[in-house]
């Protein structure tokens, strides 16, 4: 499996609005809807799974709220990642034609078509429509940026960007406007260069009747009418920017941001099979089936609720007392043994997922390569390897590729070729010697509520001070928020991926990509060519350059892939392990529950 795409906050998530971030192989697509279980009114019950991170926000795919449980509300409620298809534990795309199709229908140029199944509706009874496909288009390709960065600051110098997103919009921005069609149930997207990921677009984000509302307008279909009149945005000769449109988009950007439950009810709007009605803040998120869903993923069970527990020996009692049915907690022995314990069912498996440190090409301490390259040869990476993952995994081995994991077929020779060698021993002489006396200060981001993360930061400060560089604890529960411009120099976290496709690559090492938090220019181009090569050799030829590139110039170093695990209480049938994003959700709608 690769490892690029959706970052996780245990593990962070970045998630594209159109695209779902993802893999270098490609898996197979297999066509058909979902079982509606006509059963499912009789079913009935309630799951309650345990979750590491606190909800913040009804919109996942903005880079202040691109975090694990927002992604994986934003899937229950078939927002961005869940409508037109998804994906299996098998890594194969499924089609779901309840909801909608989509069929390409030229290759020259690239044109593709999706229709709305006419009965689809929102939670709050609106139909579903062309306007709404329109609105998700218009957030994932930038059509209307018309913005320039200030290398220096990464902060926006000239023109305005509207939507923000965590994803790149790299592929979806050679689009024109898209086609609707009279009947408002069909867009069509003409690709101006092929999109190698066109299968992965899931074109529904926020409702089109909601977001016009809120910028002042009357129906979706004038919001509609809004996007069509206005041109395509020119960085080189940026204007002022339109008022309801920069409404619109401030609303999506961070209206949909939340510190308890929303009083207005316009924020809970759904499209999917669930919609929510409850959360009490560091406590627990509630979700029931939405009355209006007509697709193929409609739930057996009632109710869901996302109990929050961060530390994983209290999710495994927690399973054990009978007050959660499912976990998915970092994997460690002394987790695997206590669940086995429970008498619960224990899937394991690996996930599509990495730890890694990354250094800010932004920031003064690491603006000479010779600092940078020293302080990445004190990090003990196999020490943090066989004090985290080797207990759970024996033949595990130190990461040495920033685009794939082993079980990827270019990886060994990826990995003979691109300098990581440089990396595999600690070498305090080496890195004094690169230092020449300057005695550097570091100050590291992580998550300091995440156990694995405490313990790579305290073995990289021990063993930076013995070359002489200071590394300074900037770590926060809040580390997501601070991602983004936060005051540190590196980061510790993860990317997880949903296990298909490349949008990833763009969307974490492109200079644009909503994933770039450290501010690296030196991948850009091949990182955005990743996203038109349709030869698969040629894709792998770029992303092999790529992963020699960072290594030279230190962009900052892949640490372990990491196991995974779920504990199932025997009341819960259904549920299958899978390794990326979604986590046990990918299939929430097979789950029942025994009487």
């Amino acid at each position: 499996m690769s490892i690029r795409g959706k970052l996780f906050r245990k593990k962070l998530i970045g998630v594209a609005v159109l695209g779902v971030s993802a893999l270098v192989l490609t898996a197979c697509t297999t066509t058909g809807s979902t079982d509606t279980n006509t059963d499912a009114a009789a079913s009935g019950g309630t799951v309650t799974v345990a979750v590491v991170n606190d909800f913040t926000s009804f919109n996942g795919q903005t880079p202040q709220s691109n975090l694990d449980t927002n992604g994986q509300v934003g899937y229950l409620m078939g927002n961005y990642a869940s409508a037109f298809s998804y994906v299996d534990n098998e890594f194969n795309i499924v089609r779901e034609e309840k909801f909608g199709t989509f069929e390409k229908t030229s290759d020259d140029p690239q044109t593709v078509t999706y229709t709305l199944n006419p009965e689809n509706k929102w939670s709050d009874g609106e139909p579903v429509t062309a306007d709404d496909m329109v609105l998700a288009w218009a957030i994932g390709a930038g059509y209307y940026n018309d913005s320039t960065v200030d290398e220096a600051t990464g902060e926006v110098a000239t023109g305005t960007t509207y939507f923000e997103i965590a994803a790149s919009t790299a592929g979806l921005d050679t689009t024109a406007f898209p086609e609707v069609s009279e009947d408002n149930l069909s867009m069509t997207l003409v690709y101006d260069t092929p999109y190698v990921d066109w299968e992965l677009v899931n074109p529904i984000a926020q409702p089109a009747h909601i977001v016009a509302k809120k910028a002042g307008l009357g129906s979706a279909t004038e919001l509609t009418e809004l996007l069509k009149g206005l041109p395509k945005g020119d960085p080189a000769s940026p204007v002022d920017p339109n008022a309801t449109l920069k409404a619109a988009a401030d609303f999506v950007n961070t209206g949909y941001d939340v510190t308890a439950f929303p009083t207005d009810p316009d924020l809970l709007v759904s499209s999917g099979p669930l919609v929510p009605t409850g959360w009490t803040p560091g406590q627990s998120f509630t979700m029931e089936r939405n009355e209006f869903y007509v697709g193929g993923m409609l739930p057996k069970i009632d109710k869901l609720i996302l109990r929050v527990i961060p530390d994983a020996n209290a999710q495994v009692t927690a399973l054990q007392n009978g007050e959660v049915d499912i976990i998915n907690p970092q994997a460690s022995a002394d987790t695997l043994t206590a669940l086995e314990n429970t008498g619960a069912d224990v899937l394991t498996g690996d996930q599509v997922s990495y730890d890694h440190l990354d250094l800010r090409f932004d920031q003064p301490v690491f603006a000479d390569i010779k600092v940078r390259q020293a302080f990445l040869k004190t990090v003990p990476r196999q020490q943090i390897l066989d004090s985290i993952v080797t207990p759970v995994n024996a033949d595990a081995k130190v990461l040495n590729s920033q685009i794939w994991v082993p079980a990827n077929e270019p990886y060994d020779d990826s990995v003979a070729n691109n300098g990581s060698s440089a990396y595999d021993e600690v070498d305090i002489e080496g890195a004094k010697e690169l230092l020449a006396g300057a005695t550097p200060s570091v100050r590291i981001l992580y998550n300091t509520n995440n156990p694995n993360r405490v313990d790579e930061f305290q073995a990289i400060q021990e063993s930076a001070a013995k070359a002489g560089i200071t590394v300074v604890d900037a770590g926060s529960p809040d580390w997501s928020s601070l991602l983004e411009g936060g005051d540190y120099d590196a980061s510790i976290f993860g990317w997880i991926s949903p296990g298909v496709g490349s949008t990833g690559i763009a969307q974490i090492f492109s200079t644009d990509g909503g994933g770039n938090y450290n501010q690296y220019e030196g991948t850009n181009d091949d990182a955005i060519l990743t996203q038109t090569t349709l030869d698969p050799d040629e894709l792998i030829a770029i992303e092999k350059r790529m992963d020699k590139q960072m290594f030279t110039d230190a962009y900052g170093l892949p640490l372990f892939q990491l196991p995974g695990v779920f504990g199932v209480s025997k009341r819960v049938s259904g549920v299958e392990y899978m390794g990326n994003q979604t986590g046990p959700f990918w299939n929430f709608w097979e789950w029942s529950v025994s009487k």
